[in-house]
């Protein structure tokens, strides 16, 4: 394995993938191994061994930089292959002392991680200073296992960020990734995917690729493209390794995919097939940031294997350019790379690039190779401080330029060069840091495929050193997609869930994979992909959407409302009546009808009939803390009177038509004082209880959020319910006791007998009250209010229709009844007014 030489005072050693693929011819198991076999020339890998002959020449022919030394370089084809790599850094570092005049001083290259990696590992190990132009992987930046090893490249740890939030700025959270089958692309592949799914996406699916892969392997792998649902796929690999995979592709019809690619990918035309074009058509990739090569193109179209025969692989170049090859026995032949005609053409040195040279060349995009010709300056300007070199713009041409060139050794050059600045031609900085790289931006690349044509479109840039959410730049607009896609592709494993709706990941699948649930009722999410709802306040409820939270409609039972309208207005009719009925009372007093019922009495229970009807105000309003105290005592102590009224009157029956006879014992109780104590007695115990209710425990007045979601009902906490249920208890026995002895006297003997007027009128009240407690246990809100409302209004109403209407209708329309001889058939019918 020869090295392209050309001498100089000072080598630099070159390591470059020239040809993309190589092979092996077998030996039987008597002969010597065969030397690996290259195969697949490449102009655009070719490039960069252009670029570092230019930047050499631009040193030699400059006056400033290295003057009186010429700088030579002696360079390798490493095809791709490890074993190339290795085997040509052993034979360049045994080989360097034997080179008249010249001293290599350290070596470029190489362009792969894969093959910088075994390289970095011997030079190290001589301190023996490497410089590459495309190796990314992040652990050659650690510089107690690569001490000698730099490079004019970022580090991937700044594209693993890259592409991470390139995928979250363009909404993929569901990709697939194929990464090239080596410990380089293992490593850069999981932190990639690392990085996806920190930004909160999954990989579908991991699939390794190799240019060695049989055709069952990469058809495999094919399958597994089709059958997934990705629409994107991140493609961590170089292209020679891929380039089989996106052949098969196309005859698979899997053309519908778009990649996104690392820096490692070489997006260049002449590396892939037209098939292979319409596959990556719309690819989305990332180069490193290139600064400007000022006279490269002119270089390039005055190349020609007659003027630069000591190029290396000029012929093979010529040949692969103009599609013919050199008559026999011309060297730079490659039978690997036969021109796709049917009759060969030779050439004949006449050839002209003419207009195609930027074609040729793809000098739109000059990615790596300006990095190698950065990686010749680089070492230029060390030797330049080591050699004492004099400044720009000093007279050296009496001083005899540079000096001690015989003193330079790679371990000093390692040394300065770790030190050494400079700015390139196009203003830019330069220097190493701490572990060996250039600190640099991403250029954000498009492939468009345009009428058969491939273009490389610039569309961002991803610069590391900007603050985060300043660190991609990018112009959506300027983006190509392939034909299936006019806008930016959807790439998900569950389509997004809406406000008012939280993620419920699928058990057993990736977290990008869930259902969409609605938010329970009182919760909700006004976010895109929310992974929990929020409860809302408890003044406030979540919409129907679910999506944000709306003010709870306040709720009581308000005079303004069409119920409560309803029942004032019957509260005034019946309280209207009922005073009516009293003044009534009070102008006929003197009628023997009146008499017949005990006047005081009847006076009594008129007046707490109209306070019962006009205590239904106090419940309807807004309940404050003066009118939730006043609600059930005031209602409890009124309507205690009444039922003592009513069974003073009963008693008041039995005891006028018990004690008819003369010598009765019972006479000596008939008058006012018993009923007055009835009642008196009665009115004291409620009053009593109602006491104990309001110093034990006193309703408030309360905001409700749990009877009924969307609402919050002001309502009145009665406090301890066993004291409301006593008094209702209370006033439930008065009645059952007057219903009793009432029912029991119903048939003594007078035309107008109470005891049968009584009788039904607390029937009518004991089953108003009997239905009001399961209406009152199954409402809510205003409805209990008024459900209570109309029990108070129907039982005190049946007591005035029961008890007083009959005697209203004697007095009004049959005057002629309202007699004494009337009202009793014998003299045992006694006034007890």
């Amino acid at each position: 394995m020869e090295p392209f030489t050309q001498h100089g005072d000072i080598l630099l050693g070159g390591i470059f993938v020239v040809h993309s693929g190589f092979g092996f011819q077998q030996p039987t198991f008597q002969e010597v191994p065969k030397p690996v076999l290259c195969t697949g020339f490449h102009i655009r890998y070719y490039r960069d061994v252009l670029g570092l002959i230019f930047a050499i020449d631009e040193i030699n022919k400059s006056l400033d930089l290295l003057p009186n030394v010429t700088l030579g370089f002696s360079l390798l084809d490493s095809c791709m292959s490890e074993l190339r790599a290795v085997g040509g850094t052993l034979s360049l570092l045994s080989g360097f002392d034997c080179h008249i005049h010249s001293f290599m001083v350290g070596i470029i290259g190489e362009l792969v991680s894969a093959l910088s990696l075994p390289i970095a590992r011997i030079l190290g190990v001589l301190h023996f200073p490497q410089i590459s132009h495309g190796s990314t992987l992040s652990s050659l930046s650690n510089k107690i296992n690569f001490p000698s090893f730099l490079r004019t490249v970022p580090s991937n740890m700044f594209q693993n960020v890259a592409l991470s939030q390139l995928i979250g700025q363009f909404g993929w959270t569901w990709v697939g990734m194929l990464v090239v089958d080596n410990d380089v692309g293992q490593q850069g592949g999981h932190a990639i995917q690392a990085g996806i799914e920190r930004s909160g996406g999954c990989v579908a699916f991991l699939e390794k690729i190799h240019l060695s892969y049989s055709t069952e392997q990469v058809k495999r792998v094919v399958q597994t493209i089709k059958e997934s649902s990705v629409n994107v796929i991140v493609l961590h690999s170089q292209e020679v390794h891929v380039r089989a995979l996106l052949d098969a592709m196309f005859d698979e019809g899997v053309t519908d995919k778009i990649f996104m690619s690392s820096a490692s990918f070489g997006m260049t035309p002449g590396l892939f097939s037209k098939k292979a074009w319409k596959v990556l058509n719309g690819t989305i990739g990332l180069i490193p940031n290139t600064g400007t090569m000022p006279g490269f193109e002119e270089f390039l179209h005055n190349l020609h294997p007659t003027v630069n025969s000591t190029y290396p692989f000029i012929r093979l170049f010529w040949e692969r350019a103009f599609n013919c090859r050199w008559p026999s026995g011309d060297i730079g032949h490659d039978t690997s790379m036969a021109p796709d005609m049917k009759e060969i053409m030779f050439c004949t040195g006449a050839e002209e690039f003419g207009e195609t040279i930027s074609l040729l060349f793809e000098t739109n995009d000059l990615s790596y190779t300006y990095h190698a010709y950065l990686a010749v300056y680089a070492y230029a300007h060390t030797l330049h401080s080591l050699l004492g070199c004099p400044t720009e713009g000093k007279d050296y041409s009496n001083s005899g330029g540079c000096t001690n060139i015989s003193d330079v050794r790679p371990w000093k050059v390692l040394q300065y060069l770790k030190k050494t600045s400079f700015s390139t031609k196009s203003g830019g900085a330069v220097k190493f840091n701490s572990e060996g790289d250039l600190p640099a931006s991403y250029d954000i690349i498009n492939i468009q495929i345009l009428n058969n044509s491939f273009n490389l479109v610039k569309v961002g840039r991803f610069d590391p050193e900007e603050k985060w959410g300043k660190k991609i730049i990018l112009n959506i607009n300027a983006i190509l997609w392939n034909d299936r896609f006019s806008h930016v592709p959807v790439s998900v494993c569950s389509k997004s869930c809406h406000p008012g709706h939280r993620r419920a990941p699928r058990q057993g699948e990736p977290i990008c994979c869930y259902d969409c649930v609605a938010c329970s009722v009182g919760e909700m999410t006004n976010d895109t992909d929310a992974d929990n709802c929020l409860r809302c306040p408890s003044e406030q409820w979540s919409s129907e959407e679910r999506d944000r939270c709306v003010p709870r409609v306040i709720e009581f039972l308000s005079y303004g409302e069409p119920l409560g309208i309803m029942l004032v207005a019957m509260v005034i009719i019946l309280s209207t009546l009922t005073l009516c009925i009293l003044v009534m009372f009070i102008k006929h007093q003197d009628t023997p009808v009146i008499k017949a019922t005990n006047r005081e009495l009847s006076y009594i229970l008129l007046v707490t009939l109209i306070l019962c009807f006009l205590c239904c105000l106090v419940f309807i309003g807004r309940p404050s803390a003066l009118s939730c105290l006043l609600r059930q005592t005031f209602f409890s102590v009124i309507f205690s009177i009444s039922i003592s009224c009513v069974l003073a009157k009963t008693i008041t029956v039995i005891l006028a038509f018990k004690a008819t006879r003369l010598n009765s014992p019972l006479r000596r109780w008939l008058g006012p004082t018993i009923p007055r104590n009835v009642v008196g007695l009665c009115s004291i115990l409620q009053i009593g209880i109602c006491s104990v209710w309001l110093h034990n425990s006193p309703p408030f007045p309360t905001l409700n959020t749990e009877s009924e979601n969307h609402k919050i009902i002001i309502e009145c906490n009665e406090g301890h319910k066993v004291f409301f249920y006593m008094t209702l208890g209370f006033m439930g026995f008065l009645a059952m006791v007057s219903f009793l002895a009432a029912f029991l006297v119903r048939n003594l003997p007078g035309s107008f007998n109470e005891a049968k007027l009584i009788t039904f009128s607390m029937l009518v009240f004991c089953s108003v009250w009997i239905s009001f407690i399961p209406a009152y246990l199954s409402t809510s809100g205003k409805y209990t209010v008024a459900v209570q409302i109309f029990a108070i209004l129907a039982s005190s109403a049946g007591l005035l229709t029961c008890i007083f209407l009959p005697k209203c209708y004697i007095i009004l329309l049959r005057p002629e009844k309202n007699s004494r001889e009337h009202l009793g058939s014998s003299n045992k019918n006694r006034n007890v007014g």
